[in-house]
């Protein structure tokens, strides 16, 4: 078995169509002050709802159709604490019939390199009986604006 010894670079703002200004809470930090891992995936969650919430592709509470995470990842570069703000940039990756693959990149204040970044998967499913459904018209619309080819 071979091993891959590329390292993974952080992105730049450019690569990301959407950008949500997040502010970091005292509560995020850990003991190691720095942002604990666990809330970067919150922050993932926050960036992809506002946005589709904001276009009028999901209302969290009445939508027929809702997006169910079944793959999630990220990559580390350098640390977030408070009291900084998190510009969380999201893109589109991969748009399927019932599947979306959306990236993530945090960036700390004014950085132009991503402090973490990663991606997670959404399946859309049917709120009644999750079962797979295609991805309604308004999410696709929605979508297409952010499509970008993945990183790697």
């Amino acid at each position: 078995m071979s091993q891959d010894n590329t390292r993974p670079t952080p992105d730049n703002r450019e690569a990301y169509g959407h950008f949500q200004m997040i502010t970091t809470r005292w509560m995020d930090n850990d003991v190691y002050k720095h942002v604990n891992n666990v809330v970067y995936y919150s922050y993932f969650d926050t960036v992809v709802n506002q946005y589709l919430i904001e276009k009028g592709a999901l209302d969290i509470e009445k939508s027929e159709v809702v997006g169910l995470v079944v793959e999630s990842q990220c990559r580390y570069f350098s640390p977030i604490a408070f009291p900084q703000v998190v510009h969380a940039g999201i893109r589109v990756a991969h748009l399927g019939n019932s599947s979306v693959r959306y990236e993530v990149g945090l960036f700390r204040d004014d950085s132009t390199k991503a402090a973490a970044q990663g991606h997670f998967v959404h399946v859309y499913v049917d709120r009644a009986t999750n079962r797979p459904v295609a991805l309604p018209d308004k999410l696709r619309a929605a979508l297409l604006p952010l499509l970008r080819p993945a990183k790697g």
